[in-house]
């Protein structure tokens, strides 16, 4: 990674699990790319006494001729290297070398010798038990494949299951820290390369060099010689086996059909058929079902919509996948004109609405309003329509409604009033008693809706993400 992007909780909660007196086994897992082992390497930095291993897709046995030649190498035990050992030999080498400070021991791929082996998260579990629990080392297993990840390490069935100490699931870095990848650019630049490249920080290093995002995606979506021409087929062949399902799946949404009654017909398949491969996408991050922000039991809501969760996967199926035959003969020009057609209105406005929820908990923990709110989202429903911004107070009975207008436009008074005529509605759903209201756009505000503000002081306006 070009530069190590901020991940400060996750930093300190390594740093916690290195602080404990007793040994500690760290789980991190996330989907490819989205920077674990650039996490892990910062870590590293300040623990000198560490060791990182990267496992192979190959055999079990050749890992452990890998590994057994990098401890040979650590603890300076070259008989190590000519002797036919197993794994626990090889850790016991590893533990009986003296070091100034606490051994760290990183396993990276790890699901990969489990893949090759199903019998190694057992191994593993002996080594634990009989020799690593005991001798004050930090053990991190860090994998990208979720599925695997979860199966080998974390599941009820799994060998290792309530041995580790702590896991980190690595998510994608919030747009608040999306500037750090570029010099001199403004949040409001940014937002149409964060609606192609979302917080994966190697799709953002692609990016890093361009500031016009129509090049940018030319050169590095578009192409069939980039990475990203077929990286959804390299995401999912990992984890899943029937990647056509799955690949059909994500276009129905993408197409618009959100409802899972609409996916269904749109596929032609049964509603019921379909629940484990939305489950399996979920795991991955990739999908999300999304209930009204008032909704009181999410998980029975008939009002569930599914929304590709992931930017770039949500952006490829758009206007990438619809267009491979044109691509594939090379009119590329073709298919960045119709990109241009619906990309700023039809996706980024949507993209921006998400971040415009995700920095109202940045506003909120700022002090923003003299309460806190435990819930944030968005609202549909027949009595009231669509309201971008539904942030409730459920202990203070204090409610926050808002409207993100990704325009060229100054928003007036008309945007407010049509906020405050769906209010009362919307105050005996959250059942509170306060309303405020704020307004996010990206051409500012007219003068009157201006002064208005000023006069009130329920009202909040932000032209700046």
């Amino acid at each position: 990674m070009r530069k190590f992007v901020n991940r400060a909780k996750e930093l300190e909660a390594l740093e916690k699990q290195y602080a404990a007196d007793q040994s500690s086994l760290v789980i991190v897992y996330g989907r490819r790319r989205v920077g674990k082992t650039a996490l892990i390497a910062e870590f590293l930095k300040g623990h000198p006494d560490s060791l990182y291993f990267l496992a192979t897709e190959e055999s079990e046995k050749q890992n452990l001729n890998y590994f057994k030649a990098q401890v040979a190498e650590f603890t300076g035990n070259a008989l190590l290297n000519s002797a036919a050992v197993d794994w626990l030999t090889v850790f016991k080498t590893l533990i009986g070398y003296k070091t100034k400070t606490k051994k760290i021991i990183v396993l990276d791929e790890f699901q990969y010798i489990g893949q090759s082996n199903p019998a190694f998260p057992s191994v593993l579990q002996k080594v634990w038990d009989t020799l690593l629990k005991d001798a004050g080392v930090m053990l991190i297993l860090c994998g990208s494949l979720v599925s695997l990840m979860k199966s080998q390490t974390l599941d009820y069935s799994s060998p290792l299951y309530g041995r580790r100490t702590g896991q980190i699931r690595l998510k994608q870095i919030p747009f608040s820290h999306y500037r750090e990848f570029f010099e001199g650019r403004t949040n409001d630049e940014l937002l149409p390369f964060y609606a192609v490249t979302g917080g994966v920080p190697k799709y953002i290093e692609t990016f890093c060099g361009y500031t016009d995002i129509y090049e940018a995606i030319g050169q590095n979506v578009l192409n069939s010689q980039s990475f990203l021409y077929e990286e959804p087929y390299f995401l999912l062949q990992k984890e899943v086996s029937e990647i056509g399902s799955y690949f059909s799946l994500i276009k129905a949404i993408a197409m618009g059909n959100r409802k899972l009654s609409d996916i269904a017909t749109n596929l032609g398949l049964k509603q019921t058929g379909l629940t484990k491969y939305l489950k399996v996408l979920a795991d991955l991050d990739l999908v999300e079902r999304e209930v009204p922000v008032t909704e009181a039991a999410p998980e029975k809501s008939k009002s569930g919509l599914y929304r590709i969760s992931d930017n770039f996967i949500a952006f490829w199926f758009k206007f990438v996948y619809p267009y491979r035959a044109y691509l594939e003969k090379r009119e590329t020009a073709f298919v960045l004109s119709q990109i241009k057609k619906g990309f700023v209105q039809n996706y980024v406005s949507f993209v921006y609405e998400g971040v415009c929820r995700e920095k109202m908990w940045e506003l909120s923990a700022a002090g923003a309003w003299d309460f806190h709110f435990d819930k944030v989202g968005r609202y549909w429903g027949a009595k009231t329509g669509e309201t971008d911004i539904v942030a409730i107070d459920t202990a203070g009975g204090n409610l926050v409604l808002g409207e993100c207008k990704y325009t060229t436009a100054p928003k007036g008074l008309s945007v407010l009033h049509a906020l405050q005529e769906k209010s009362e509605a919307l105050r005996k759903l959250t059942q509170t008693e306060n309303v405020q209201y704020i307004l996010f756009s990206t051409a500012g505000f007219t003068q009157g809706l201006t002064e208005e503000a000023k006069k009130n002081p329920d009202v909040k306006l932000a032209d700046r993400l």
